[in-house]
């Protein structure tokens, strides 16, 4: 039996990493440019969305796209990983795509409010716009 815990306590110790990346990288969220949608969805068909923005440094990573869901409103921005301690980071102004498919499931329009940054007042903007759905 103590051998056992022995092992186990020994594969639990060599398992864990005193290395901690975490403070190399973090997420950052990037504004998007450009959206392109279609005028109206079809009641239970999938739509591809692509959204453009600006990748600002060679640091900068495409990581996901935000999507907050709440009820009928889509809210969405772009999610970066920057990676930190590589030497310093280049500047750049690359327009880059990330797309997602949508199901239009109701028949009630589809509200997108897409990032587009802070203004000078630190309050967020959005491109806001409005989906009908027909069947």
């Amino acid at each position: 039996m103590k051998k056992i815990i022995f092992l186990l306590l020994c594969s639990v110790t060599l398992s864990c990493s005193v290395d901690d990346n975490s403070s190399n990288s973090y997420q950052e969220l990037l504004p998007i440019e450009s959206v392109m949608l279609p005028e109206q969805f079809t009641l239970n068909q999938t739509y591809e969305i692509t959204l453009s923005y600006i990748n600002t440094t060679d640091c900068h990573v495409f990581n996901d796209i935000y999507y907050l869901k709440e009820n009928n409103t889509r809210t969405l921005s772009v999610i970066t990983t920057v990676f930190l301690g590589n030497g310093p980071c280049s500047q750049r102004q690359d327009e880059l795509q990330a797309s997602f498919n949508f199901t239009a499931s109701n028949t009630s329009p589809y509200t997108f409010k897409f990032w587009k940054g802070k203004d000078n007042n630190g309050e967020d903007i959005y491109l806001t716009v409005e989906v009908p759905v027909v069947e």
